[in-house]
C-alpha cells in the first residue's frame, strides 16, 4: 500500500494529461488516479492522498466544467499551480503504418485541437470519454486500422506506439493545474503571488462594477473573473477570481475591504506561488 503522504491524486485513467502534470510536479510519488473530480477532493480529505492535482482550464477549451462549482466545498486550498503544454500523440498498435489508420478516438476537445492533421490524413474522428481511455481501449482491443489521440505517457503505460507527436493545431495549448492540501501553505517572502477567493455581489444596480473597483484602484492585477449560477436559480451569481499579490499586501488588503462593502461574501482559497510560466507567456515564452 503506497505512503499517503508521498501520494498525489488526480482525476482520470493513467496516462491522462492529469498523470502528466502529477509525474513532473511530484517526482517519484505514487499517484492515485480518480474517476471523478470529486473523489481526487475526497482522497486528500480523507487522508488518502497529500495532494491533489487537477485542470483548472486550458488556453484552447477554455475553463474546465464543474472544477469552479466543486472547489468552494472541497474543503481543500489551494497551494501551488503549474502550467503543462498539451503535446498530442497519435498512438497505434506498435507496428501499424500510418496509411492504415482511418479512425481516431480521443477526447472531443484533443480531437477538435487536432482537426487540420484528422483532416489532413482523412481520419474518421470518433468521440471517447477521456484520452487516457481512448489509449486503454486502443491497448485492448487492438484494432489494426485504429489510432488514438493522447499523451505520449499514455502510448508509454499502454505500449502503444506513437507515429506522430505534437499534432496539435495551436502550439500555445496549455493547460494550467491546481495543487490542493487540507491545509494551506504560505508561500516563501520573496515569490510572487496570487490569490484566488470566491465572492457573491449584493443584487442591487452596479454591484459588480462597484465590487470591481478597488482593484483597479490600487493597482491589482486580476487575471482571471469567472461567473456561474449557485443554488439552482438565475438570480445568485458566485465569482471566481485570480489577482496577483498577497492579502496581507496593503493594496490588495484595501481592494478586499472595498470589495467587502458589496458582496455577500468573499472566501480565500488559497495564496500560492505563481508559476513562472505566468511571466514567460508574457515574453512569447511556451510551457514546460
Amino acid at each position: 500500500m503506497s505512503d499517503p503522504t508521498v501520494t498525489v491524486a488526480f482525476q482520470g485513467l493513467p496516462g491522462a494529461y492529469s498523470h502528466m502534470a502529477c509525474t513532473r510536479l511530484f517526482p517519484g510519488w505514487s499517484v492515485l488516479p480518480c474517476p471523478a473530480f470529486e473523489d481526487a477532493f475526497a482522497a486528500v480529505r480523507e487522508g488518502r492522498a497529500r495532494h491533489a492535482v487537477l485542470p483548472i482550464e486550458n488556453s484552447v477549451a477554455g475553463r474546465v466544467a464543474d472544477i469552479h462549482h466543486l472547489m468552494p466545498d472541497s474543503g481543500l486550498f489551494i497551494v501551488n499551480e503549474f502550467f503543462l503544454k498539451v503535446s498530442h500523440h497519435l498512438l497505434v498498435v506498435p507496428g501499424t503504418p500510418l496509411e492504415s489508420v482511418k479512425v481516431v478516438r480521443s477526447h472531443v476537445h484533443a480531437l477538435g485541437q487536432c482537426r487540420k492533421f484528422i483532416k489532413a490524413h482523412g481520419l474518421t474522428a470518433i468521440v471517447h470519454a477521456d484520452t487516457a481511455g481512448a489509449a486503454a481501449e486502443l491497448a485492448e482491443q487492438r484494432r489494426p486500422n485504429e489510432a488514438a489521440i493522447a499523451s505520449e505517457l499514455a502510448g508509454e503505460f499502454y505500449g502503444l506506439e506513437s507515429l506522430c507527436a505534437n499534432i496539435e493545431d495551436e502550439n500555445h495549448n496549455t493547460t494550467r493545474f491546481l495543487v490542493m492540501a487540507r491545509e494551506p501553505v504560505v508561500p516563501r517572502d520573496d515569490l510572487a503571488c496570487i490569490t484566488t477567493f470566491v465572492f457573491q455581489v449584493r443584487n442591487v444596480p452596479a454591484a459588480l462594477y462597484k465590487a470591481l473597483g478597488g482593484f483597479a484602484t490600487n493597482g491589482i492585477n486580476m487575471t482571471k473573473l469567472e461567473s456561474y449560477q449557485v443554488g439552482g436559480t438565475f438570480v445568485a451569481t458566485q465569482f471566481y477570481a485570480d489577482v496577483e499579490g498577497r492579502p496581507e499586501d496593503a493594496p490588495l488588503t484595501r481592494a478586499l475591504e472595498e470589495l467587502g462593502h458589496f458582496t455577500k461574501e468573499v472566501r480565500v482559497l488559497g495564496v500560492y506561488p505563481a508559476h513562472p510560466y505566468r511571466f514567460a507567456a508574457r515574453k512569447g515564452l511556451p510551457a514546460e
